[in-house]
């Protein structure tokens, strides 16, 4: 009996949201999903590895996964070595710049700007591009609270409805790239697997958003 590909899927919004894509192109992952802690889910075709969305890339690019789901924001900020055949068109958002209504940065006669994120290496890119000069302080989660306590002058963050930033006293300043979610693929399984890969990349491309 031929084993299933294996998926690696980030936990939460994407998740349900590929698990409702991957139903119209004919592959059933409601075992994955629910309150459960399991982490590995039997589904049929694939068997679906529920981990955290920074760690898609690493399990697809050694090889413990055969495909994973991660957003645009996750790969560049990792720099794996993976094939990214498609944009799935799910979990749209972006990666903006912010500050606090009530302390705007004047970036001209700020003497030491920092930017605090959980994305140093795109906000070092965007800080390179703009031709600007800052201290990127890493945070690993509540990035809002950085300027309202004063470990930093503005933030980078991922930003669907601004409602987050709006509750902290903070205003969208920059988009500096949109974010969907992609399928990425481990290079050796695209060539050892290719016909079951192809197939399964047909019928995602046929029922993606527009």
């Amino acid at each position: 009996m031929k084993k299933p590909l294996v998926l690696a899927l980030p936990k939460g919004r994407v998740h349900e949201e590929a698990a409702a894509l991957f139903r119209r192109a004919g592959y059933d992952l409601s075992a994955s999903l629910g309150s459960s802690r399991k982490l590995i889910h039997d589904c049929k075709d694939l068997r679906v590895l529920v981990i955290r969305s920074q760690d898609v890339p690493t399990y697809v690019e050694y090889g413990a996964a055969d495909l994973g789901i991660a957003g645009s924001d996750v790969l560049l900020e990792a720099g794996r070595d993976l094939y990214e055949p498609l944009d799935l068109r799910i979990a749209p958002c972006r990666m903006s710049v912010a500050e606090p209504h009530d302390r705007p940065v004047d970036e001209r006669g700020q003497v030491h700007l920092r930017i605090a994120t959980k994305y140093p290496s795109c906000t070092r890119k965007y800080l390179e591009e703009r031709g600007l000069v800052a201290e990127v302080i890493k945070l690993y989660g509540s990035v809002e609270l950085g300027p309202i306590i004063g470990l930093a002058d503005r933030i980078v963050d991922l930003v669907s409805s601004g409602e987050t930033l709006r509750q902290n006293g903070l205003r969208e300043i920059e988009v500096i790239m949109n974010v969907t979610s992609r399928l990425v693929v481990n290079r050796a399984s695209f060539k050892l697997r290719h016909d079951e890969i192809d197939t399964l990349l047909r019928r995602l491309r046929k029922v993606r958003p527009d």
